[in-house]
Formats: structure tokens, C-alpha cells, sequence
């Protein structure tokens, strides 16, 4: 992969977060980024919707990986992390960024952007149920803690980028580690 096709998917990710799907057009991924105008058809021959498509496959899997680095640790520690990713984001940012993979699925009218979407969504509940059974919480329980913990932390980012105010999402967020404590305790 060239560096102007990195540098533009880098930024594609960015500007979804940001501003959402429809302020991210060629021209605002070009003067982010910096990239030659030559190449936007050369390294995205389908268009845009290829761009986004590559901008949520980084953004879905850059979360995975920072999620399996918490591999072996306690449940509680997953979930806490999870916020933290979330938190200092949200901070750094002055509560100007959000998801892109949110940004996209409430913009999209595309079948293949919502089926990527929900594929990035899907492959974070599964990757955190199973790091948080791995981490204490019964089988039963991991699944519904993790769509829980997605959820909420998506709804509290909105919130708090919203009032830009940090509260609602420690609010949130507090609330839902005391769920994985619960679920985790021995009986």
C-alpha cells in the first residue's frame, strides 16, 4: 500500500469521526492529508464508498487489536480499559470526535457500507464477550455485558460530545464496570 493511499484512508477514518459521512468527501480526505488529487481514482477506483469502506476496516480493527492487548486480564479490567480507549479519545479531542463506524451507519444508504458496519460492530461484541468470559464473567453473561458495554459507551460519547462535558460518560461508564464486577464475582 502506497503512502498517499495510507495517508488517506488515515484520514478518511479521522474525518468520519469528526464530522461524519457527509462532510467526508475527496476534497476535505485531499486537504487533510495532503495526498495528490491524481490519485484519488488511481487508489480508489470505486469511489468513495471504497474509501469509507477501507476508513471503517482501520478504525474496526485498530479497536480490535487495542482490545486484545487486554488478553488475560480481569473482566473488570477489560471493561475499564475499553472506557479509558473511549475517555482519552474524547479528551484529547475537546469532545470533537466520535466513532466513525457510528458516523457511517447512521449516514449510510448503502448495503455494503451497513453490511461493513455491522460486521465491524460484530467482531467487537464477540472479541469483548469472549476477553471478559476469559476474564471472569460466566458464558451466559458475556455476550449481553458486551453489547451493553459497546452500546453504552457509544451512546455516552454522543452524550458527552453533545453537552462537552465529560459526565455523562463516566456516568455511564461507571455503571457499567460495576455490571462486569457483579457478573464477575465468584458466587
Amino acid at each position: 500500500m502506497t503512502d498517499a493511499r495510507n495517508k488517506m484512508i488515515e484520514g478518511a477514518a479521522r474525518l468520519l469521526a469528526e464530522r461524519g459521512l457527509q462532510e467526508t468527501s475527496f476534497s476535505e480526505v485531499l486537504a487533510l492529508t495532503g495526498a495528490p488529487r491524481g490519485s484519488i481514482y488511481h487508489h480508489f477506483p470505486d469511489g468513495k464508498e471504497q474509501l469509507v469502506g477501507e476508513a471503517l476496516e482501520l478504525a474496526g480493527g485498530r479497536a480490535l487489536a487495542l482490545l486484545e492487548s487486554t488478553r488475560g486480564r480481569s473482566a473488570v479490567e477489560v471493561a475499564e480499559y475499553f472506557f479509558e480507549m473511549w475517555r482519552t479519545l474524547l479528551v484529547r479531542a475537546d469532545f470533537r470526535i466520535g466513532c466513525s463506524v457510528v458516523a457511517v451507519t447512521v449516514a449510510t444508504d448503502s448495503a455494503d457500507l451497513g453490511a461493513a458496519t455491522a460486521a465491524v460492530f460484530r467482531s467487537w461484541r464477540v472479541l469483548l464477550a469472549e476477553l471478559l468470559t476469559v476474564g471472569g464473567v460466566p458464558d451466559a453473561e458475556a455476550p449481553g455485558l458486551a453489547a451493553a458495554i459497546i452500546a453504552g459507551s457509544e451512546g455516552a460519547v454522543v452524550l458527552s460530545r453533545a453537552e462537552r462535558s465529560i459526565e455523562p460518560f463516566e456516568l455511564v461508564a461507571a455503571r457499567l464496570v460495576a455490571d462486569v464486577r457483579r457478573a464477575s464475582a465468584p458466587a
